[in-house]
């Protein structure tokens, strides 16, 4: 596998129905606060803020943990432990250059990596078009994270479920799907250029047949393709394009994707 994804938790074949779904919101499993406080993170959100002026702030969700729980064991089957982040805590440690030293960090002071990481949830999908194509974005410069790079179709992880880990920044929660949709590729490129909500997040669109899916870590292809494309594509392989199934990944480092 690559480098850049590895793999922490995947649902059972065929997913889970909403009721086997629980999410628990608390404030105990929000990061906590840094050594001498915040400013550190104001400091890289002005900063951000002068070379980016179009980046805003939007509250998400943070991942703590999930587990999962046997087939066949009462009452819902998987647990997802939330908290509450924003995209600017999320710059100003995860995506900041003392990511490392953070992780050091909170492993002394809480036994806990992640304690002081926003670690805040992605979502994404491997989407497969009715005549057999996946879907991928390239993401715009103004980006603040992978600028250039291709993504997998990601809304974003204000409000959402699950996680992949990946490697760039500090590890960060993805969720990854498999989807298929009665659209073609064609009917997919159309809506697309019609243009939508935060358009300017994405420069083109890119078609990959789905046989060519599961060699394209040997084409050239790969290297533009950011971490959580590659999670997306990882887990498409492993379910060969079955239903849509929840991922949730392990500590190897990245940026999320889907946000700003």
């Amino acid at each position: 596998m690559d480098p850049e994804v590895s793999l922490l938790l995947q649902c059972p074949p065929g997913g889970l129905p909403e009721e086997q779904v629980r999410a628990e919101l608390s404030p105990a499993y929000d990061r906590r606060p840094l050594p001498g406080g915040d400013k550190a993170i104001a400091a890289v959100w002005e900063s951000r803020l002068q070379a980016q002026p179009w980046l805003f702030d939007a509250p998400k969700f943070r991942l703590h943990s999930a587990i999962l729980a046997p087939t066949g064991s009462p009452g819902p089957q998987l647990l997802l432990r939330l908290g509450l982040t924003s995209y600017r805590d999320f710059l100003g440690t995860n995506w900041a250059s003392s990511a490392a030293w953070l992780r050091q960090q909170g492993s002394a002071d809480w036994d806990d990596k992640q304690a002081y990481l926003a670690d805040p949830l992605g979502v994404g999908a491997a989407l497969a078009t009715a005549d057999d194509f996946l879907v991928f974005l390239r993401r715009s410069q103004q980006v603040a994270e992978a600028p250039g790079l291709l993504d997998v179709p990601a809304p974003c992880a204000r409000t959402s479920l699950g996680r992949w880990w990946c490697m760039s920044s500090s590890p960060v929660s993805s969720r990854r799907s498999v989807m298929r949709c009665s659209l073609t590729s064609e009917q997919v490129r159309k809506y697309y250029m019609s243009g939508g909500p935060e358009a300017h997040e994405s420069t083109g669109i890119t078609f990959v047949e789905t046989q060519s899916v599961r060699r394209l870590q040997e084409t050239e292809m790969w290297a533009e393709l950011c971490p959580s494309a590659k999670g997306a594509i990882f887990l498409y392989n492993r379910v060969q394009g079955g239903p849509t199934r929840v991922t949730l990944g392990s500590p190897a480092l990245s940026p999320q994707l889907g946000g700003q």
